[in-house]
């Protein structure tokens, strides 16, 4: 017979014998025992009998070692010569990977390996190591253990192989000037971000380069929120959403940014306001609409225009349902159902209440749009560097 790990045994007795059909084949007999049970006559496939003594198992986890005492019998089937124990199989080496002895590791087959102070990489190929003795981390990259793993990691605020780590773009204007046309959805780390870089949408009309922070298209989205939903942004970059403050903060101090504001009134005729100064401070100072700059466009019908619609808003904080900031005696967020850079309230409210009814006063306004200035069907605020 054969026991549970492979081997073979057997037993000797000296009268056996049963009864006939009639007596129902009965055990009569067994005689005396001779023989022994922990003797093995046959060992699995690719494993040879040896005695515990001087057994010496090899494993591929540790192939230039022997593990001593590795059955609980006075005898074995141990690995053959050449061959080492995988899981509960023998397997010729090759099948192991390869072995690299300063890190006392197996590399898997394909696999590759990084030396312990990062200056060769090893590559597990038909069970030999190549190794390529150029390897060297970038400057922007750190010799670290992670995960059990030693090789190059870039650091903070990059990315890449550890070998090559380059930044990734601070805004849309890298994007289009690295030589992507299509708008769409972009990933950036603007200076002083200290999170993981982040997804924005680059508008890449009017020459260019457009980072979007706000759009607003159907209603569809929630846009009477409090101050943490601002704070880290909202929504669906592909249609409604707020960035998020903290963003947009980070993106406006890096660099001078002009604003571009795309409005399509009640009727779906376009007009926009640009402005060449726009900055926002961060939230110590409540997001204050610090900057602004210059006005040019289509989006003020006055004589003397100068976007005055968004000026109003200047040097003021932002306010939400449940921060008021504003210069109201009340909440001007909660008046409007929106949150803006409120005054006393506003002359523009581009995230109020899109369903208002017509020609409310509470609904997506923008003072001195041509035709009415209530009920803006579309908006879309974005920044450039200037």
């Amino acid at each position: 017979m054969t026991s549970s790990n492979g081997s073979s045994i057997r037993v000797f007795y000296d009268n056996f014998r049963i009864s006939d059909e009639f007596s129902n084949f009965k055990f009569v007999s067994l005689g005396q025992y001779s023989g022994r049970t922990d003797v093995i006559t046959f060992c699995p496939y690719n494993m040879v009998y040896r005695n515990c003594s001087n057994s010496c198992q090899r494993t591929c986890g540790a192939p230039e070692m022997c593990q001593d005492g590795v059955c609980n019998e006075a005898e074995a089937c141990v690995c053959s010569d050449g061959y080492f124990m995988k899981g509960s199989d023998c397997v010729p080496q090759e099948q192991c990977g390869c072995y690299e002895s300063e890190g006392q590791t197996v590399i898997p087959e394909g696999g590759s390996y990084v030396n312990l102070n990062c200056t060769r990489k090893g590559v597990c190929t038909n069970g030999q190591i190549t190794w390529n003795g150029a390897y060297a981390c970038s400057p922007k990259a750190v010799c670290d253990v992670r995960d059990n793993i030693t090789q190059c990691y870039c650091t903070d605020g990059y990315r890449g192989d550890g070998e090559n780590c380059t930044r990734p773009p601070k805004d849309c204007q890298e994007i289009y000037d690295d030589g992507s046309r299509d708008n769409g959805i972009y990933r950036i780390n603007p200076t002083g971000w200290t999170g993981k870089a982040f997804e924005v949408y680059c508008n890449m009309t009017d020459g260019g380069g457009w980072t979007v922070f706000q759009r607003r298209v159907d209603g569809t989205e929630e846009f009477y929120l409090g101050w943490s939903s601002y704070k880290e942004g909202f929504g669906d970059l592909n249609h409604e959403f707020w960035l998020g403050n903290d963003k947009l903060s980070i993106l406006t101090n890096q660099k001078r940014y002009e604003i571009r504001i795309d409005l399509l009134n009640v009727n779906g005729a376009p007009y926009y306001a640009k402005f060449d100064n726009f900055r926002i401070n961060d939230e110590s100072d409540k997001y204050r609409l610090s900057q602004l700059g210059t006005y040019s466009g289509t989006a003020d019908s006055r004589s003397n225009p100068d976007g005055y619609a968004f000026r109003y808003h200047l040097n003021y904080q932002f306010t939400t349902k449940d921060s008021d900031n504003d210069a109201y005696s009340n909440n001007c967020a909660h008046r409007d159902h929106g949150a803006w850079w409120y005054h006393n309230c506003e002359y523009s409210n581009l995230n109020a209440n899109y369903h208002a009814a017509q020609g409310s006063a509470y609904s997506v306004e923008w003072n001195y749009l041509p035709g009415s200035h209530y009920n803006i069907k579309f908006s879309e605020m974005k920044i450039r560097p200037f």
